[in-house]
Formats: C-alpha cells, sequence, structure tokens
C-alpha cells in the first residue's frame, strides 16, 4: 500500500501487469525450481546415507570365518567318528579328557551316565572339540579376497577351515547369551525387548489419550461457579495451573533421554523398590533384581514418550471437525458419550501415526534403561514384569565395545534384528492406522 499525498487517503495497491507479471511469475517459478532441487537433493543425500548405513550392517553380518578346534576330532576316536561309538564310550571321553570341576558341575545337572548320546556328543564337541574362531571377515572381504584369505591361513594357520558364515541365523535368535561369539545368541535380550514394549505401550498409550482428551475437551470448562469471586478467583487458578501443565508436557518432550533414567532410578528403582521388586506379591518372588525389573523400566519408558503421545492425540484430537460434536450434543449426547462415540474414533488414526513416533524413540533408547538397571550380560529369560532384564540396543552396545572381531559381526546380526522388530510393530500400527480411518470413511 502508498499514501495518496494531495488527498491524505491510502491508494489501493494493485497487481502487476504485462512485463511486470511476467518477471513476477518468472522469478516464483526460479525460486520454487531451486527450492524443489534442494528438496530433491536432499532426499538422495538421505537415501545414499540409508544405503551405506545398511551396507555396512549386512557386510559386517554376513561374510566369512576361519575356524579350528582346539582337538581334533579322530585325536579323540582313533579316527571313528563320534556317532559310530557308544554311549559308555563317549562318557568315558568325557571323564578322561574333562576336568573335574566341569565334570562335577555336568553330574549335579544330571549324571552324564544317564545322557543320551546325541547330549553327550554335543558336549564332547562343546568342552573338548571346542571350535574356537581364528578370524572373521566382512562380506566383501570374503567374497573378494578369498584366495590371499586362504593362503593367509595356510601359512599360519594350517588347520583351519574357511567357511562362509551368517551370524544371522536361527541358532542366534533362540540361543542365549555367551561368552564365546560363535555361541552367543540374542533370545534374551529379544525377550527382553519384546516385554518392555508391551508394558510401555500398556502403561504410555491410555495415560497419554487421557490426558490428551482431559487438556482438549475439559480443559476450557470452569469447574467452579463464576458468579461469586471466590469462584472466578478459582476458576484462574484452574486456568493457571492447566496451562502450566500443557507448556511443561510441550518442555519434556525435549528433555534428554538419561534425565528419566535419572528419574526411574529415584523413583521407581529406590523409592518404589518393594512394589517394582515384586516383593509384595509372595516370599518366594526372585528380589534379586532389587527393583531393577522390567517393570521400573517400562514406567521410565513411558514417562519418556508420555509427551510425544499427548502432543500427537492433542493435534489428532484438535482436528476432529467441532461440526461433529455441535451435532452430538443436538442429539442429545452427554460430552463423555461425544468424546468417546464420536471424538475418539475419528482422532484415532493420528493418535496411532503419534504412537508409532514415540515407540520408534522407545525401542532404540539406551541411557535410560543403564541407568535404571538393566544387565548387560544375563542368560535367564524374563518370566514376567519383575525380571532382571536387558534389551536388544543395550546388548548391541555391549558387543560393540569388545575388541574382538566378532563381537562386531553379532553386534551388526542384532542390529538387524532390532531393525526387523521395529519395523514389524510401525508396520502393524500403520495397518491398524489405515484400517481405521478407511472405516471411518466408509
Amino acid at each position: 500500500m502508498s499514501i495518496d499525498t494531495t488527498s491524505g487517503m491510502r491508494s489501493v495497491g494493485r497487481l502487476p501487469e504485462g512485463d511486470a507479471s511476467r518477471k513476477n511469475v518468472a522469478r516464483r517459478q526460479v525460486r520454487g525450481r531451486i527450492y524443489e532441487m534442494l528438496l530433491l537433493g536432499t532426499t538422495l543425500v538421505a537415501i545414499f546415507v540409508l544405503l551405506v548405513l545398511l551396507y555396512n550392517i549386512a557386510n559386517d553380518a554376513f561374510g566369512g570365518i576361519a575356524t579350528q578346534s582346539v582337538m581334533e576330532e579322530e585325536d579323540l576316536t582313533n579316527g571313528r567318528s563320534l556317532s559310530e561309538l557308544s554311549q559308555p564310550e563317549l562318557v568315558a571321553i568325557l571323564e578322561d579328557n574333562l576336568r573335574s570341576r566341569v565334570l562335577n558341575n555336568l553330574n549335579r545337572e544330571q549324571p552324564i551316565a544317564e545322557r543320551s548320546s546325541d547330549e553327550l556328543i554335543d558336549i564332547i564337541e562343546t568342552e573338548i572339540i571346542q571350535l574356537e574362531v581364528i578370524d572373521v571377515y566382512p562380506l566383501t572381504e570374503y567374497l573378494f579376497n578369498r584366495d590371499a584369505i586362504e593362503a593367509s591361513l595356510a601359512e599360519t594357520h594350517p588347520r583351519a577351515e574357511l567357511a562362509f558364515k551368517s551370524w544371522l541365523s536361527a541358532p542366534f535368535l533362540s540361543n542365549p547369551m555367551s561368552s564365546r561369539p560363535i555361541d552367543a545368541g540374542i533370545r534374551t535380550a529379544l525377550f527382553g525387548s519384546l516385554w518392555l514394549l508391551f508394558l510401555t505401550i500398556l502403561i504410555a498409550f491410555p495415560l497419554g489419550i487421557g490426558a490428551a482428551i482431559f487438556l482438549e475437551e475439559y480443559e476450557s470448562e470452569q469447574p467452579f461457579d463464576a458468579r461469586t469471586p471466590l469462584g472466578r478467583r478459582l476458576n484462574g487458578i484452574y486456568t493457571w495451573i492447566n496451562g502450566l501443565i500443557g507448556l511443561n508436557i510441550y518442555n519434556l518432550s525435549g528433555v534428554p533421554s538419561i534425565i528419566y533414567g535419572i528419574l526411574g532410578l529415584a523413583i521407581f528403582v529406590r523409592a518404589l523398590e518393594s512394589i517394582t521388586s515384586g516383593a509384595f506379591l509372595s516370599d518366594t518372588t526372585d528380589t534379586t533384581a532389587n527393583g531393577r525389573t522390567i517393570i521400573s523400566a517400562a514406567l521410565t519408558m513411558a514417562l519418556l514418550i508420555l509427551p510425544v503421545v499427548i502432543i500427537s492425540s492433542q493435534e489428532a484430537i484438535r482436528a476432529v471437525p467441532s461440526s461433529l460434536r455441535q451435532a452430538s450434543y443436538g442429539l442429545g449426547a452427554t460430552k463423555w458419550q461425544t468424546v468417546w462415540n464420536i471424538v475418539l474414533p475419528n482422532a484415532l488414526p493420528g493418535i496411532l501415526t503419534g504412537t508409532i513416533l514415540a515407540i520408534s524413540r522407545a525401542i532404540g533408547e539406551t541411557a535410560p534403561l543403564i541407568v535404571v538397571g538393566a544387565s548387560t550380560f544375563i542368560v535367564t529369560d524374563p518370566s514376567g514384569p519383575f525380571s532382571k532384564f536387558t534389551v536388544l540396543p543395550i546388548q548391541i552396545y555391549n558387543w560393540t565395545s569388545r575388541p574382538q572381531e566378532e563381537f562386531r559381526a553379532i553386534a551388526a546380526a542384532a542390529i538387524v534384528v532390532l531393525l526387523i522388530l521395529l519395523l514389524s510393530i510401525n508396520a502393524v500400527a500403520i495397518i491398524l492406522r489405515n484400517y481405521l480411518r478407511d472405516r471411518r470413511v466408509s
């Protein structure tokens, strides 16, 4: 706008015409193409980085392995195969070659004389023959430098055997943790992750939706009589508290996760130890965890993702057209009937979108779980919410901190499992969200 100096009135601005209009459109088109190229460039860079990440993971999760046995099978059996030996002969091999401490431990579990031949062969292969890893090789090195690797092994370890190794395998999923990388598995950590995610969603999802419903649908109501001075004052305090709660929820979404871990340690692990350890249920409950249990970790992770769930649920509820609420009220429905039957069904797809983001954050967190007390080495599967536990991210962190190359390889395999678990859970949530959205439209 401009001011007409003769009349003192503001003149109304006009769109450019002629050459000015064409130049304006050309400038806008140039800017649009620049932004389009920037967007395309950043997308390509993101895809390239993702492909490099996946390549590095797959390169370590699959590859070659050079192994040799500590003792040759022929030296134990005089040239015969273990499968050809009788059960008493296998027992004699164990008694002659095992240390007394190991033999006593085996007999304490079950006398070796009462075990089957297959069980005895497994013990002989694990405890006596002991296949040890000489070296591991990434997939690209194994495929393109195999001749050089075999030549090097022939000079340094003539008895070593080179073979392809997929660290991601059925035994890797079903075996518990082990100090030997070749025998290590993620069963305990996988069960711990599933328990933790289930309890975290069970706690955070209803609390987050309930808080969002209150903040969006009930916060504006005045609970006290506004006709009296005291009622107006109390309503003002009530409004101020609700505003403070909303501000804190937005601020808490950016708090570092380690802070939530310290909070969980102080409250759930120590202050509520008698509850989170399960000691209040029965005298036979395993209380060695001292509050460092799955339920403590789930409560901590629920606090971590709760702001994300609340904020996304608020946005989804706010997006429901007010005309639907007014139509429901016009038909005589109460406030809660409108929320339950009209608002929530229409907002649920958006709520699930926020839940997906929250789960994606929770499944990869490590710092708060370490503070709460997740184990770095545990071979006992969790049996309930009051069990000691570990999770996949912590197990990956533990393996990557080891100096042996084998641990880096099984860490890469565990990363693949973690990604598959995350994508599977997200896929289920996305399918459910799309189903609810299609059902709402129809």
